[in-house]
């Protein structure tokens, strides 16, 4: 009997907030976003927020979303939040409608001032966990490719987060030794979540949906030991 074709697997992917479509600075406000970081971004999937949006009710406008993302190096691939006549028209456009993003939680996007996002990682080997309900804790260290996720709590990594490697947890990330990959607390919103590392060289960071990635880190935290705690909704890296 052949293996299953289709099985679960879980991602990271970013969230552009589009509040007005036919906004004439919308994309060259994002387009200055992306130029801070373009190789993070470069044909990055993204999926599209419509909460404040009353617009994109027909499948020609979201042809037309599409094709400014993709002017931006950005990949389309569905929308949140979205009401019965814009899940509809993506639909018609042959774009996904993903559910609405938890209650209480705010999505950082792309088009704002600091989503989402990570970059995903395509057939990454999740590694098991141990530890307990709450806590889940990895001695070896984390390889590049690999993705962590510990559901409902924290994340205690022993060792080392290779470039490539992401670790990710509903709760706090504790990092003992070198962060080299892309850390993201509070994955299920909780903006109290924090990031604890042994020595910064971290390709990204994210708390709740809003992140820094490598180029916008002050070099003086670079190689120290530092936390991460979402204040005011920034980032705010601090030394330990």
């Amino acid at each position: 009997m052949s293996a299953d074709l289709v099985h679960g697997g879980m991602f990271t992917v970013m969230v552009v907030r589009v509040d007005d479509p036919n906004d004439p600075e919308f994309e060259s406000r994002l387009a200055e976003q992306i130029a801070r970081s373009p190789t993070f971004f470069a044909n990055a999937p993204v999926v599209m927020d419509l909460q404040h949006c009353t617009g994109a009710a027909s499948a020609d406008a979201f042809h037309g979303l599409r094709r400014m993302l993709k002017r931006q190096h950005l990949i389309a691939v569905g929308v949140q939040n979205a009401n019965a006549t814009q899940i509809r028209a993506a639909m018609n456009a042959d774009l996904a409608a993903f559910a609405p993003a938890n209650a209480g939680r705010r999505t950082e996007s792309v088009e704002a001032a600091a989503p989402p996002p990570p970059r995903p990682a395509p057939a990454a080997p999740i590694i098991p966990l141990g530890g307990s309900a709450r806590t889940k804790i990895i001695t070896q260290p984390v390889r590049s490719g690999t993705q962590v996720y510990a559901r409902g709590g924290d994340l205690i990594v022993l060792a080392s987060v290779s470039p490539g490697a992401e670790v990710i947890a509903d709760g706090h990330v504790h990092i003992y030794g070198a962060l080299r990959g892309r850390a993201i607390a509070g994955a299920g919103g909780d903006t109290e979540a924090r990031i604890f590392v042994g020595k910064l060289e971290a390709e990204l960071l994210c708390v709740a949906g809003h992140y820094l990635v490598s180029e916008a880190i002050e070099a003086d935290y670079i190689g120290r030991s530092v936390q991460v705690t979402l204040v005011d909704d920034r980032l705010t890296i601090s030394g330990t």
